[in-house]
C-alpha cells in the first residue's frame, strides 16, 4: 500500500479518461475492420475443437470417481502445501519454494516475484496448477496420438493465457510501473493495440519490432542485383557478381511463400544470399507474389511451372547454363522435391544437384503445426478462403505464434500493451511480421494434401497429370535440418529424405527454423552434425554423428562445389537475352499482406 502513498490522483484520473478514448478508438478498429461473414465460423470451429479435446480429457478422469478424488487431490495437495509454506513466510521463516519456475522462464524474472511472499504464492499456485493440467494430459490413457498433442497444445496456450504475469493487478512489475507513470504506459499500450488491430485487418496483429528501422533495398534484401523476369506468380531475381569468375553452374534459390523471401538476405552480415555470391556463384531467387483475390485458383501447379519451371528457362537465357543447382526452403522446398520428381518422370534433367533447407515430404510427424490442421478446420478455412480469395497473412502468422505464446504472444502482448514500450529493432521480426496472403487453391492443397492426407510419400500424389515418385529423384542431395525446429521437425526431415531414390548428404544443424539455417560463418554460432546416410532411426544417427563447431554454411559450399567446379568469367545481370526490369529486391516484396 506504500506504493499508492504518492500517486498523483488528478494525472491518473485524467491518463484512465485517456485509456478510456484509446479502448474506444481500439473498439471501433475491430468493428470497423472485421468482416463478420469470415471469421466466426473460424472461431466458432477452434472453440468447438479445444472444448471436444479437452473433454475427451476430462472424460478419462471423470469416468471412475476414485481416479477424479485422486487427481483432485494432488492438485489441493499441492496448492494447501504452497499455502501453507506462504504462511510459514509471512511469519518471518526462510522457506524456500515448493515449485520453481524454469531459469529460462523470463516472465517471472522480477525481483518482486520471489521477495514479496504474496507474489510468490501466485507464482508458485500458477506454476503448480499448470504442470498438473499439463500431467492429466499426459496420464490420461486410451488417447490416440493426435488427441493428446492437441490437448497438450490447448493447456500450453490456456496456461499461457492466465499467467499472473499477463495481468496488472497480478504482476508486481507491471503494477510498480503503472503507478510510477500515473498510467500512461497504458495509454501509450492501448494506442499500439488499436493500430495493431487496424494493421491485421481486424485481427490482432502483434508488433514484435519497431518497423520504422527497416526499409527494404537499403536496411533488408540489399544485395545488389536485378529483376530480369516477372509473371503472375513470381518475380525472378539475379545478383550481381562479387569476384570477377563465377562457377559456371548457377544456383536458384526457391524460399518459402508463406513470408517473403528476404530470409535469405536479411542483412550484409546474415544474407545467405550475399554470402553465396561472395563465394563466386551466380545467385537466383524467386520472388513469390504477395496474391490478391485475382490470383485465387493459382495452386501448386502453377508455383511450379510458372515459378521454378519457368525460372529455369529464364536462367537458361540468362547465363547460357542448362544445368543449374536449386535450393528450397521450407514449403518452397517442398514444391522443389515435388517438380524434381515432376522432372524425372518428364526426363528433364536440368536440376542436376538439390538441397533443402528445412524442408519435409513426409508429413506423419510434422511437428506441432499438424495439431491446427483437421477436417473440421480445414472446413472452416476453406469458406473464409472462398470468399477472399486467399489466406490472410496474419492467420498464418498468428497460427505461428499459438505454437510459443510465451516467447511470442504473451511476452509482447505485457511489454507493448501494458508496459506501453515500443519493441526494439530486430531485422529478422521485421521480416517475420511482413506477412505475406496464400492464394486459396495453393494453400488448401498445401494443407490437404500433405498435413492431413500425407500423399507424397504413400504414392497418392499427382502434379499436371504425373505421379509424384520421390524414387526417381537420384540426384545429389544436401538436406539440412536444425534440432529446435518446430515447424520442420529434425526427425520428420530425417524420415522424409528416406524416401528419395539419390544419396542424401544429411545434416543436423543447431537452433530452431530460422536462426539454424541463417547461421553465418562470421558469427560462430551454434553447432551442425554430419552423419553416414540416412538409414535406421533418427536416434541412431544421432548418436553415430560427429559433432561440427560454427555454421554448416562451408560445410554445404564444399559439398556444392565439389560437384560443378569448373568456373567462367563473371555475368551481369543482364548480360544474356533478357533485359532488366527494375532494381533488386524489387517490386513484388514491396506489397504489404
Amino acid at each position: 500500500m506504500t506504493a499508492l502513498a504518492g500517486v498523483d490522483i488528478e494525472a491518473m484520473a485524467e491518463n484512465m479518461a485517456q485509456l478510456v478514448d484509446q479502448g474506444r478508438k481500439a473498439l471501433a478498429a475491430a468493428i470497423g475492420t472485421v468482416d463478420a461473414s469470415g471469421s466466426r465460423s473460424e472461431l466458432a470451429a477452434n472453440v468447438a475443437d479445444a472444448t471436444k479435446t479437452l473433454g475427451t480429457v476430462a472424460e478419462y478422469w471423470f469416468a471412475k470417481p476414485e481416479r477424479a478424488a485422486v487427481a483432485q487431490a494432488e492438485l489441493y495437495g499441492g496448492l494447501s502445501e504452497i499455502w501453507r509454506q506462504t504462511l510459514r513466510r509471512y511469519s518471518g521463516e526462510n522457506v524456500p519454494p515448493i515449485v520453481a519456475p524454469d531459469p529460462s522462464d523470463k516472465r517471472f524474472a522480477s525481483p518482486e516475484w520471489e521477495e514479496n511472499p504474496f507474489f510468490d504464492w501466485l507464482r508458485q499456485t500458477y506454476l503448480y496448477a499448470a504442470r498438473w493440467a499439463g500431467d492429466m494430459v499426459d496420464k490420461a490413457e486410451g488417447l490416440d496420438p493426435h488427441t493428446r498433442a492437441k490437448a497438450q497444445f490447448y493447456t500450453r496456450l490456456i496456461s499461457s493465457a492466465v499467467s499472473p504475469s499477463n495481468f496488472i493487478a497480478t504482476n508486481p512489475e507491471l503494477l510498480r510501473a503503472t503507478i510510477e507513470a500515473k498510467g500512461e504506459n497504458l495509454i501509450r499500450g492501448m494506442k499500439m493495440f488499436a493500430e495493431d488491430l487496424s494493421a491485421g485487418g481486424g485481427m490482432l496483429k502483434i508488433r514484435q519490432t519497431d518497423d520504422s528501422k527497416f526499409r527494404l533495398g537499403i536496411d533488408l534484401a540489399n544485395t545488389p542485383g536485378k529483376v530480369i523476369w516477372r509473371n503472375d506468380v513470381m518475380e525472378l531475381i539475379q545478383y550481381a557478381p562479387a569476384t570477377e569468375e563465377v562457377y559456371a553452374r548457377p544456383l536458384l534459390l526457391t524460399p518459402p511463400w508463406i513470408n517473403k523471401f528476404y530470409v535469405l538476405d536479411l542483412n550484409k552480415e546474415k544474407s545467405f544470399v550475399r554470402w553465396a555470391v561472395e563465394q563466386g556463384f551466380t545467385v537466383f531467387i524467386i520472388s513469390w507474389v504477395n496474391p490478391d483475390e485475382s490470383k485465387a485458383e493459382k495452386g501448386f501447379e502453377a508455383y511450379m511451372h510458372e515459378g521454378i519451371l519457368t525460372a529455369l528457362d529464364v536462367i537458361e537465357k540468362a547465363t547460357g547454363e542448362r544445368k543449374v543447382a536449386a535450393a528450397g526452403y521450407c514449403v518452397g522446398g517442398t514444391l522443389l522435391a515435388l517438380t524434381l520428381a515432376y522432372m524425372a518422370t518428364k526426363g528433364d534433367d536440368r536440376i542436376e544437384s538439390v538441397t533443402f533447407f528445412a524442408t519435409q515430404v513426409d508429413f506423419s510427424e510434422a511437428g506441432d503445426l499438424q495439431i491446427l490442421i483437421d477436417d473440421e478446420r480445414m472446413a472452416a478455412l476453406d469458406e473464409a478462403m472462398a470468399k477472399t480469395g486467399y489466406l490472410e497473412g496474419v492467420k498464418m502468422a498468428n497460427a505461428f505464434n499459438m505454437l510459443r505464446p510465451n516467447e511470442l504472444i504473451w511476452n509482447y502482448v505485457v511489454n507493448n500493451y501494458m508496459k506501453g514500450v515500443e519493441p526494439a529493432a530486430f531485422d529478422l521480426l521485421y521480416w517475420n511480421s511482413d506477412s505475406t496472403r496464400i492464394p486459396r487453391a495453393n494453400h488448401s492443397f498445401y494443407m490437404r494434401s500433405c498435413y492431413l492426407e500425407n500423399r507424397i510419400t504413400r504414392g497418392e500424389m499427382v502434379m499436371s497429370g504425373v505421379p509424384i515418385n520421390l524414387r526417381l529423384v537420384k540426384i545429389p542431395i544436401y538436406s539440412i535440418a536444425t534440432k529446435e525446429d518446430h515447424i520442420a521437425p529434425a526427425r520428420s526431415v530425417f524420415r522424409g529424405d528416406k524416401f528419395f531414390g539419390g544419396d542424401v548428404t544429411y545434416v543436423l544443424g543447431g537452433s530452431g527454423h530460422i536462426a539454424g539455417i541463417i547461421n553465418p560463418p562470421a558469427k560462430g554460432k551454434y553447432d551442425y552434425m554430419t552423419g553416414g546416410p540416412v538409414k535406421g532411426s533418427f536416434e541412431e544417427w544421432v548418436a553415430k554423428a560427429e559433432l561440427h563447431k560454427g555454421s554448416w554454411w562451408p560445410h554445404w559450399f564444399e559439398w556444392i562445389t565439389t560437384q560443378a567446379p569448373r568456373k567462367v568469367p563473371a555475368r551481369e545481370p543482364g548480360g544474356g537475352e533478357l533485359k532488366p526490369i527494375c532494381d533488386a529486391p524489387g517490386e513484388y516484396v514491396r506489397v504489404k499482406g
